[in-house]
């Protein structure tokens, strides 16, 4: 993203927050990306320009308002779009409450740590049923616990570092 950004983003006027220099570019400066040198699959650019010409071609495509149903049916319909991407979308475009990415690799680890067994995505999106209409939240509070999870085994792996005179 950081790449794409930087290749194709339009510069913020006198700088952003957090040293933030550069908005995610327009639909339209993605039509014609070279994958090369953005460092990415050819598959993965050419789903990229095809989202950003639907985008041209509906400019209401991320926006709220839709049903998740109609929202995601509308996004996996296009090519290279499965369903986590879809529903990733439509939690963070489209900011749909009840989104939820079920096959994502985080929501699926932090499940396992809860639980002790690892669920596969069908297992995750049951489970995730008692918390609609709200299951974006849920997944967003998953994330969160995973990224803290990951920062505590990281801080003490350089603990342990220390103590071993590194």
């Amino acid at each position: 993203a950081g790449r794409l950004v930087a290749a194709h983003g339009a510069p913020l006027d006198g700088g952003g927050p957090a040293g933030l220099a550069r908005v995610f570019p327009e639909p339209a400066a993605l039509l014609h990306l070279d994958a090369v040198a953005l460092g990415m699959p050819r598959a993965r650019a050419r789903t990229i320009e095809t989202l950003a010409a639907a985008a041209l071609r509906d400019p209401g495509l991320f926006r709220a308002g839709r049903s998740l149903d109609e929202t995601v049916g509308r996004l996996v319909a296009l090519p290279g779009i499965g369903e986590w991407t879809a529903h990733y979308i439509a939690l963070r475009a489209a900011r749909e409450p009840d989104a939820f990415p079920a096959s994502d690799a985080a929501l699926l680890r932090v499940a396992a740590r809860l639980t002790g067994t690892r669920p596969n995505p069908a297992d995750l999106a049951a489970r995730a049923e008692a918390w609609r209409p709200w299951r974006a939240y849920a997944a967003q509070h998953l994330w969160a616990a995973d990224a803290a999870h990951h920062a505590r085994a990281a801080s003490a792996a350089l603990a342990e570092g220390d103590d071993d005179g590194a």
